[in-house]
């Protein structure tokens, strides 16, 4: 049976074995998936600011009422609340980072250039991000989201002229990382107070 104790070492090692999986994928394919994963100052602020649209996204969700949203706040709030909300926020920035770099590495650094290799730039931009919103598949609604962020993530891989999956890679983390704080916070203000000594 699954324990909460082993929520963050298991998470942290699935999204850590994405990245064995890129490198497995990327020789298979012939695609190296740190071929453009490279420092530049321009790619971490491009990946700061474009996480803002993203994270007003999920605060403008947070508001909405519509059945299907709801369940995914539900859903995500009973899966990642228990598990995370006895975390310090750096464990929880760690977990984020490791989800950004691993899931990019797979998607933008291997399944995406892959596909255009073979069908395009268009193709390869479509086909990578509905394998993320199939992984992501909780519930369908869930998937299309997953879906429309990958398709964002990927724009964002040639954003400023340069392919670099730096800027995918903090979007995705830095994201994450605000998510998780803002769902511990929730889950958090939903325990019953504990008893003053």
């Amino acid at each position: 049976m699954f324990k909460l104790d082993d929520f963050f070492k298991s998470a942290c090692y699935f999204e850590g074995s994405l990245v064995l999986v890129a490198i497995v994928l990327g020789w298979i394919a012939g695609v190296n998936p740190f071929e453009s994963l490279y420092f530049s100052e321009a790619a971490i602020a491009y990946g700061v600011i474009g996480t803002i649209p993203l994270f007003l996204m999920f605060l403008a969700l947070e508001q909405v009422k519509g059945k299907s949203v709801v369940t995914i706040r539900k859903m995500l709030l009973n899966t990642l609340g228990p598990g995370l909300h006895r975390y310090h926020w750096t464990d929880l920035l760690m977990l984020a980072a490791i989800a950004g770099v691993a899931e990019e590495l797979l998607f933008r650094g291997v399944i995406q250039p892959w596909v255009e290799s073979a069908w395009g730039l268009v193709a390869g931009l479509i086909v990578s991000n509905i394998l993320f919103g199939l992984v992501h598949a909780v519930t369908p609604l869930y998937a299309v989201l997953a879906a429309v962020v990958g398709i964002y993530l990927g724009l964002s891989l040639d954003y400023g002229g340069d392919r670099n999956l730096l800027t995918p890679v903090i979007i995705h983390g830095f994201y994450d990382f605000l998510a998780f704080i803002a769902l511990m916070r929730v889950y958090r203000a939903g325990l019953p107070a504990s008893p003053k000594n």
